[in-house]
């Protein structure tokens, strides 16, 4: 195992993932080394096996693992992240998440159940999920809460027949239209963005990004209300067409995709005006915060326990990379995460809490596991959401 360590250093290079001290350390030197998926995943398991001769507050990575199973599906993670206040939607949400996976287990009478309680449900707290929808977008929610009852009928008969593909279908265009609901509950920005870094792109809201790249078309759909400083950067440099012609610069099997690397000896984004490296403070918000924290990872804050709002636990989620020296250096480089649950658990996967995610592929995850380094980005474009990001001021 040790005759890899020469082969493994060349990765441990500038925006490489650097990872927790100190059982981090022994992870960073075999994950992603190129060596075999299952010796990855053996000296995953050798190292977890070892924490568990720790105390809990003497391991980060047993504090971080989240409680049940993980949510993988990331258009499921961007509704749940989403600033607004009323359970009866999230309760219908929650009870139509994990239906596929049922489906795909054969356990109808744990679908029959959940989708008859997500309709009873909305039709019992329709009025005071409507009362939640802000001013402005009164106007369609009636029309589109009509929607969702006759499809979470549709639904129901489709269920009582046992037609799996029916379900799959119906159950993503009615999650598609509660998401849209909720994200007419959203009223403003929930919180302010420090003085020192609006200077900086934000984006205050959600954006759609459609990125075509050699082997085809990637859907991103980019978070501001979680990581408006990160997401904004991002935003910016699509409508700048700085990511058009590059190719990404580095790929692990099973673990990252990373690209936004600049033609030349820059490592990041150079303003053409101003001449100056734009550099770009961790933002991670955990669930419980108001506001995300700023210019350190959780394990620096001594905020183990705590859980990102936008976690690395759905294929194709979207972080910016930084180098090991410092996680405010990112800059224009960025990573897909290739999730594999054996190889990066949900909770423990080393990237939760030291990175910041600002988004996740929707659509192409089929396209991202065909893409390797020296695959090309031809072209990206924001589809959507172009109207929420706040153009940076010149220092």
């Amino acid at each position: 195992m040790f005759g890899y360590k020469n082969e493994m250093n060349k990765y441990l290079s500038w925006q490489t993932v650097p990872i927790a001290k100190p059982l981090s350390q022994v992870v960073k030197r075999f994950v992603g080394c190129g060596i075999t998926k299952h010796l990855q995943a053996l000296t995953l398991a050798l190292i977890l096996s070892l924490s568990l001769a720790l105390p809990a507050s003497a391991s980060p990575l047993l504090a971080g693992l989240p409680p049940g199973n993980p949510i993988k599906d990331p258009e499921a993670l961007l509704r749940l992240a989403l600033p607004f206040e009323n359970n009866a939607i999230r309760e219908v949400q929650l009870d139509l998440e994990d239906v596929n996976t049922q489906v795909r287990g054969r356990r109808w009478k744990g679908v029959k159940a959940d989708v008859s309680k997500a309709l009873k449900g909305f039709k019992r707290h329709r009025e005071d999920i409507l009362a939640s929808v802000t001013p402005r977008n009164q106007a369609n929610a009636a029309d589109l809460a009509d929607q969702i009852v006759t499809n979470l009928e549709a639904l129901e008969a489709s269920v009582a027949d046992q037609n799996a593909d029916e379900v799959f279908t119906r159950r993503a265009q009615v999650l598609s239209d509660i998401g849209t609901l909720e994200a007419s509950m959203v009223e403003g920005f929930p919180f302010e963005i420090p003085e020192e870094y609006r200077a900086l792109p934000q984006l205050k809201g959600r954006a759609t990004v459609d990125m075509e790249t050699s082997k085809g078309h990637l859907i991103i759909g980019v978070d501001g209300f979680n990581a408006p400083v990160t997401a904004g950067n991002f935003v910016d440099l699509v409508q700048r067409k700085f990511y058009n012609g590059l190719e990404f610069n580095r790929s692990e099997e099973s673990y990252i995709l990373q690209g936004g690397d600049p033609k030349g000896d820059d490592v990041g984004f150079v303003d053409p005006k101003t001449k100056q490296y734009r550099a770009i403070p961790l933002e991670i918000r955990t669930e419980d915060a108001d506001e995300p924290l700023y210019g350190m990872t959780l394990e620096e804050a001594g905020r183990y326990l705590e859980y990102p709002r936008l976690p690395f636990s759905a294929y194709g989620a979207i972080a910016l990379a930084h180098s090991d020296d410092s996680p405010n250096d990112g800059s224009s480089q960025f990573f897909f995460h290739l999730f594999e649950s054996e190889l990066t658990p949900a909770g423990s996967n080393m990237l939760d809490g030291r990175y910041a995610i600002f988004g996740y592929v929707t659509q192409g995850t089929d396209v991202l596991r065909e893409m390797r380094q020296g695959d090309k980005i031809i072209s990206a474009k924001v589809v959507k959401g172009a109207e929420n990001l706040v153009k940076p001021k010149t220092r």
